[in-house]
């Protein structure tokens, strides 16, 4: 009795912090609740590390992918499918750019923030279009 009460303390010590991780949703849209085109809704998330991401396409049409050079050093790069549903675990603390490909152009980015950080300097210094740019600057507001 007791060495299944023991076992089982360790176990709940041990997976302790999946307990409090958070899955958070995120659709992909092709008009968001204020009328915008072309979002991901929430476009801003600030997120705990260990928490997950689930990208939904509730509209066709729409990926998410990490855009090149946006991600803090050690983060595991990811490229969805399009119309496809992806869950992303967050475990490296930074700034993350995400994108959808097909409508970069338009500006359907969003960003991750990971734990208490701020903006890298050279967040925005890759090209990134008008529309794009635009949209990062005012989520990044939110750090």
């Amino acid at each position: 009795m007791i060495r299944k009460l023991a076992t089982g303390l360790t176990l709940a010590a041990l997976m302790g912090g999946a307990a409090f991780a958070e899955t958070i949703e995120v659709k992909m849209l092709n008009v968001g609740s204020d009328g915008e085109r072309m979002v991901f809704e929430p476009a801003f998330v600030q997120a705990a590390p260990g928490d997950t991401i689930k990208f939904i396409p509730t509209d066709r049409g729409h990926n998410a992918e990490l855009n090149d050079g946006m991600f803090p050093q050690g983060a595991e790069q990811f490229e969805g499918r399009i119309n496809e549903e992806l869950e992303i675990t967050f475990d490296v603390e930074g700034v993350y750019g995400v994108i959808c490909k097909p409508h970069f152009s338009m500006g359907m980015v969003m960003t991750i923030a990971v734990g208490d950080v701020e903006t890298p300097a050279d967040f925005l210094a890759g090209r990134v279009p008008r529309n794009a740019k635009a949209r990062f600057e005012e989520q990044l507001g939110n750090l």
